[in-house]
């Protein structure tokens, strides 16, 4: 899906991470980030943002929490992360960013509530319940802190993915912030939900849930009630061009994650200020009935998008021309992605060892693909920072 933009937006990072590959600097089944594009991404989104007096909070799963591109986005200017559960908290805190927001997706299992809240000290923390509430709050208690908590709201037809539900209900907003201020190491900082903007297939934009408007209900709702200062944490399809609808909808926070990397849906439909920064290289190894088989183990098909054509560059040298593009047979996510299948019909057919390059909405951190960051392509010296898990620990790779 975003091949054909890579190619077009920056097709020197295809070139680069094909010749890292061929001269064995780059493994099979692995997740390559442009660091000098990541950076000026984040550089854009921390600048709007700053400009519409937003917090920005970057979410690192869909790069596997690379400690290289948490850098890279720290020298953007983007110093802060979210986490979308405990892993992304302790590998974004290893490579040096503030936890800014932790809870959200995932809430905090009850016996990793003390160490979050003494050694991540996270800016705010969501909470689904009293009991999470209560848990966070003993947590900060003990480690000498007052815990600023964002409640999850949710009302009648909001919008959420499948396994996503929970919190409060939006319509007690006023007595629920009266609770968490009554907390002995909380205090009601604000409400969040997800998602908040969504892109729409059919209109091909990017528009708000319904979610948005309950927040904005939940808001005037404690202002009725007194309360200033409240944070409305609004994450969503996230680029530097929707953060002023956020702002005008009473968004204080942002959380951008593909923006990051230039792979929001909207990217493939519009170019936008952001660069393709992520691609997916893996390698073949061996034909068969006419297909070529290349390693899986991170292939990724975003399920927001309706089927389509999945499309590879196969080559044994750097290129971004058409004539190496090839259609690709990608496993079901029913089954185990050990390889896919490229079509080897017609001339210059692949062969075992051959590059390919992919574009993916990428989701590293439910892959158990490697996660590389390289730096210097911008100035064509393109080198290998980092080689990690999707935990952002280093891979024993090649043995």
């Amino acid at each position: 899906m975003f091949l054909d933009v890579l190619r077009r937006r920056n097709p020197g990072f295809i070139e680069a991470a094909q010749r890292l590959h061929r001269d064995g600097k780059i493994p099979a089944n692995a997740y390559v980030i442009d660091l000098d594009t990541i950076e000026r991404n984040a550089r854009i989104l921390k600048t709007e943002a700053d400009r519409l007096g937003l917090k920005i909070f970057a979410m690192t799963k869909q790069f596997g929490r690379s400690s290289s591109a948490c850098r890279a986005i720290m020298r953007g200017g983007i110093e802060a992360s979210v986490a979308v559960d405990m892993a992304c908290a302790r590998a974004t805190h290893r490579a040096g960013m503030k936890v800014g927001h932790l809870g959200h997706l995932q809430q905090v299992a009850r016996h990793e509530a003390n160490a979050a809240a003494a050694v991540l000290k996270p800016d705010y923390w969501t909470v689904f319940n009293n009991t999470k509430a209560e848990e966070a709050a003993a947590g900060a208690k003990a480690a000498g802190r007052v815990q600023n908590l964002l409640a999850r709201i949710h009302a009648e037809g909001d919008t959420f993915y499948r396994g996503h539900e929970g919190g409060f209900a939006a319509g007690d907003v006023a007595a629920v912030a009266d609770r968490l201020d009554s907390l002995d190491g909380g205090r009601f900082a604000g409400i969040t939900t997800f998602p908040a903007l969504l892109f729409d297939h059919q209109a091909r934009k990017v528009l708000p849930t319904p979610n948005l408007a309950t927040l904005a209900k939940a808001s005037e709702a404690l202002a009725k009630a007194g309360r200033r200062d409240i944070e409305v944490n609004a994450p969503g399809t996230t680029s530097s061009v929707l953060l002023a609808a956020l702002a005008e909808a009473g968004a204080t926070q942002c959380e951008p994650g593909n923006g990051l990397h230039g792979t929001t849906a909207l990217h493939v439909v519009e170019d936008l200020p952001e660069l393709p920064a992520m691609l997916y290289l893996t390698e073949v190894s061996h034909l068969s009935g006419g297909k070529a088989y290349c390693f899986g183990g991170g292939f990724y098909i975003d399920p927001i998008f309706p089927d389509y054509d999945v499309r590879a560059i196969v080559s044994d040298e750097p290129t971004v021309a058409a004539s190496a593009l090839r259609s690709v047979e990608v496993p079901p996510p029913s089954a185990i992605d050990y390889y896919a299948m490229i079509d080897a019909s017609g001339p210059s057919a692949p062969k075992p060892g051959d590059t390919a390059i992919f574009g993916f909405r990428g989701q590293a951190f439910v892959t158990r693909a490697y996660v590389v960051g390289v730096s210097g392509i911008s100035a064509g010296a393109p080198k290998v920072e980092t080689i990690e898990n999707s935990f952002g620990e280093t891979a024993a790779w090649p043995i």
